[in-house]
């Protein structure tokens, strides 16, 4: 299999994606939004990654260039890429990228216009930290099938514009369709596996019902703010010297293995 990962000026995590990728045995082709528009190769992978970064510069808002620029030049593939049930990951800015390109949370497919936004920290400012996330889904999302439903994991944060909200007057019925959907992923909380509620520090952003990702209906496309490939190896996480010796992997690690594997199955 050949996973793509998509970057362009701005782009900052693409190299430690495709490490991540690469140490589970897949090829891995990081390309230029230019490069695939110009080649017109995107069909031809099995898997899609956008990376974290500030694409852009992040100007206007977070990810909304590039998700603007991708559908206008890549949007008939990118459809058909969906269609097909091709992974399509979006890491921090790749999740912003997702929601200003109407990917996600898809309750009407790729609705050409954001459902939801994420916004400026609460409190503001650039946040890089560790959290921990209870895993919520019970099945429908492919990134985390081999993660048990209820796990706490603990995956570092690291964004300036990563509050995810809904319009207010669409809170109550669009959580309702994330809940009835199982499209809701991931929710900031604490060691324990209690709940942010919204209280900082362990909802670094102010993230209404501490969401931290989701994915979109059919469980396809998923965006999350944290960052595994940042979680992907023992020794990345914080602390590991208290212990005198390193775990093998961290919990990142098993977002990437649950996407190899429903590729390896379905294609």
């Amino acid at each position: 299999m050949t996973v793509c990962i998509v970057r362009v000026g701005g782009t900052n995590c693409d190299a430690e994606t495709k490490r991540a990728f690469e140490d589970l045995g897949v090829n891995v082709e990081i390309r230029h939004l230019n490069e695939l528009v110009k080649k017109g190769t995107l069909l031809e992978y099995d898997g899609l990654v956008f990376p974290g970064g500030f694409s852009y510069g992040d100007y206007v808002r977070a990810g909304a260039i590039l998700a603007k620029g991708f559908v206008a030049k890549l949007g008939r593939d990118l459809k058909t890429f969906v269609e097909e049930g091709k992974p399509i990951l979006g890491i921090c800015n790749g999740f912003q990228i997702f929601v200003e390109a109407g990917l996600l949370p898809g309750f009407k497919g790729i609705s050409g216009y954001p459902e939801a936004a994420l916004a400026t920290n609460f409190p503001s400012g650039f946040r890089c930290r560790w959290t921990y996330l209870k895993h919520e889904n019970a099945g429908r999302c492919i990134f985390t099938s081999r993660i048990p439903k209820g796990k706490v994991l603990r995956i570092p944060i690291a964004h300036g514009e990563g509050r995810f909200i809904f319009a207010k007057e669409n809170e109550a019925k669009y959580l309702e369709k994330l809940l009835e959907n199982d499209q809701l992923v991931l929710r900031y909380c604490d060691e324990m596996g209690e709940y942010a509620e919204g209280k900082y520090p362990l909802n670094p952003n102010g993230s209404f019902y501490d969401i931290a990702g989701i994915c979109n209906p059919e469980g396809t496309i998923f965006g999350l703010m944290p960052h595994p490939e940042r979680a992907y190896y023992g020794w990345q996480l914080p602390d590991w010297t208290k212990t005198g010796k390193p775990p093998e992997y961290g919990d990142g690690k098993l977002i990437f293995e649950s996407t190899i594997e429903y590729i390896t199955r379905k294609f």
